[in-house]
């Protein structure tokens, strides 16, 4: 014979001395937590993310070798795509092994340009780029590498792919000459601001005497002085 009283409501009395001691029981038909479920969730977008670097890992350690390998089939026929993904924030090179030091010092000045609103052109005057890298490295113990080799770099890179009439001919060369306008106009616009629509850019390079007296009697090398043509850029400081 049913008693009428349905096993969720069944209570377990035990009696003490402060009297009986209600405590319901539990339902054993209770929906689980929720709480596995989200774990695996997380542990499933884990791996998964895990995977993704791992995977990420591996195709830039192949296309490195590729660019610093010598040249074969596979880096011939996927040249452009190496190259796309190298340069130029994963440039490499063999100096660490073979020092180059640097044989001149120069100077990378740069002015801009900005166009008024009665068609006359305003012309600033040059900023001096190389100083304030070299008044950000001096005196610091441990001076950014932003500070010691980005402006360096993006002329020693324009330089390697423009001929001496500063033309672009290929897609490397285009880059470059961006990455560095970019700079420029950046650490100009940082430091003076204003408004500006174009930015050109003027190096001079001067020769480090070699050290000793046999060259003494060598004639000094001439001094460089290169101006590059004006570059359009975005608008700046409006």
């Amino acid at each position: 014979m049913s008693s009428g009283i349905d096993a969720a409501d069944v209570k377990e009395i035990q009696h003490s001395e402060c009297g009986p001691d209600v405590r319901e029981c539990p339902d054993a038909t209770a929906a689980p937590p929720k709480g596995p479920r989200s774990a695996r969730v997380l542990r499933t977008g884990m791996c998964a993310a895990v995977a993704l670097c791992l995977v990420a890992s591996v195709v830039h350690v192949i296309l490195v070798f590729l660019h610093v390998a010598p040249a074969n089939t596979v880096s011939k026929r996927y040249g452009a795509q190496i190259n796309a993904w190298v340069f130029p924030f994963f440039e490499q090179n063999w100096r660490l092994f073979a020092p180059d030091p640097e044989s001149v010092n120069r100077q990378i000045l740069a002015r801009t340009a900005h166009t008024t609103s009665d068609g006359s052109v305003e012309v600033s005057p040059w900023f001096d780029l190389t100083a304030v890298d070299g008044s950000a490295v001096e005196h610091h113990a441990f001076p950014s590498h932003t500070a010691q080799n980005l402006l360096r770099r993006a002329w020693s890179g324009y330089v390697d792919s423009h001929g001496a009439d500063d033309r672009a001919r290929t897609e490397r060369a285009v880059m470059m000459r961006k990455y560095l306008t970019n700079i420029a106009a950046d650490r100009v616009a940082a430091h003076r601001g204003g408004t500006f629509d174009f930015v050109q850019l003027r190096v001079v390079t001067l020769p480090v005497a070699a050290p000793g007296s046999a060259v003494g009697d060598r004639p000094p090398k001439p001094t460089e002085n290169r101006l590059l043509p004006w570059w359009k850029v975005t608008r700046h400081a409006e």
